[in-house]
């Protein structure tokens, strides 16, 4: 199978002005990419210095002025949102992208900053609970009929949503999650892709480690649908970043590749070219 190729840009410091975003998106549909994905950041750094866009606003730029790239959250904090509320948005920019958006959630990575600055729960079971419950209620408001749900966390009373998204049977849902903590990739195998990475290491996933994920994932996955498998290009050198993506790429470990351009290492100008310079040469894997 070919891989498929996107760019991971962050929402916060030189490239949080949407405007920047809709140009580098279209600079990447022109040049090839077959994807364009944007983090998640409420506040990057603990004291706010760095500027920062709402991730659904951003990709709704996006959507408005491209035609073919997909587009995506990677990924977006969704327990500390109105599950409702991403719902609606994320079939607004499914229906303004005719059908270009993968929806990657997750309970993100600063806790402290994304949660516990605001007043909101910090504790990761609780947070799993949330983002499990919110995937149950996004999906049942997609469906378009009468909705109604009774969880721990959140209740609804026949509620119905209309426009549904443009996808069916639903916007593809990625999880994020660290590896080895299993419980988002437990998640990941009720939906359609992941977004595995791991924290203490420079370059994010081993090839090993992707082999058990993949294993891990298998034992509980019941959904017969194709499983998408996204690995974020990041290395301490471009040398190491060509190669661990040539070697994920001949043994078939994933399906998409996302370069990373993250904005505190390059200026607008350095961004611009990097895309310019396009994906890589596909490899086909028999």
């Amino acid at each position: 199978m070919a891989i498929l190729y996107g760019l991971y840009v962050m929402n916060f410091g030189e490239s949080s002005d949407p405007r920047v975003l809709v140009e580098l998106a279209q600079e990447a549909e022109q040049s090839g990419w077959n994807g364009f994905f944007l983090t998640d950041a409420l506040m990057y750094h603990a004291d706010g210095h760095e500027p920062a866009t709402d991730t659904f606003v951003g990709l709704a730029a996006i959507a408005s002025r491209t035609s073919r790239i997909r587009i995506g959250s990677a990924i977006a904090v969704l327990p500390r949102r109105l599950p409702w509320q991403v719902a609606r948005e994320a079939a607004a920019i499914d229906q303004l992208s005719n059908g270009r958006l993968i929806l990657g959630v997750g309970i993100g990575g600063e806790i402290e900053v994304e949660y516990g600055r605001f007043g909101q729960e910090i504790t990761p079971r609780v947070l799993g609970e949330r983002l499990d419950e919110s995937l149950d209620i996004i999906t049942g408001l997609w469906s378009g009929e009468a909705f109604s749900y009774h969880g721990k966390h959140y209740q609804i009373e026949s509620a119905r949503f209309s426009p549904t998204p443009v996808q069916r049977p639903r916007v593809p849902i990625w999880i994020g999650g660290s590896w080895p903590n299993k419980r988002p990739f437990r998640r990941a195998a009720r939906w359609d892709g992941l977004i595995p990475i791991k924290h203490e290491k420079t370059i994010n996933v081993e090839p090993n480690d992707l082999l058990e994920i993949k294993a891990f994932v298998a034992k509980y996955r019941r959904n017969t649908g194709p499983l998408d498998i996204a690995i974020v290009g990041n290395a301490s050198s471009k040398e190491q970043i060509e190669s661990r993506r040539l070697e994920y790429e001949r043994q078939g470990l994933i399906t998409w590749w996302l370069k990373y351009l993250p904005a505190y290492r390059n200026s607008i100008k350095e961004m611009h070219e990097q895309v310019k310079e396009g994906p890589p040469g596909v490899i086909t894997i028999t």
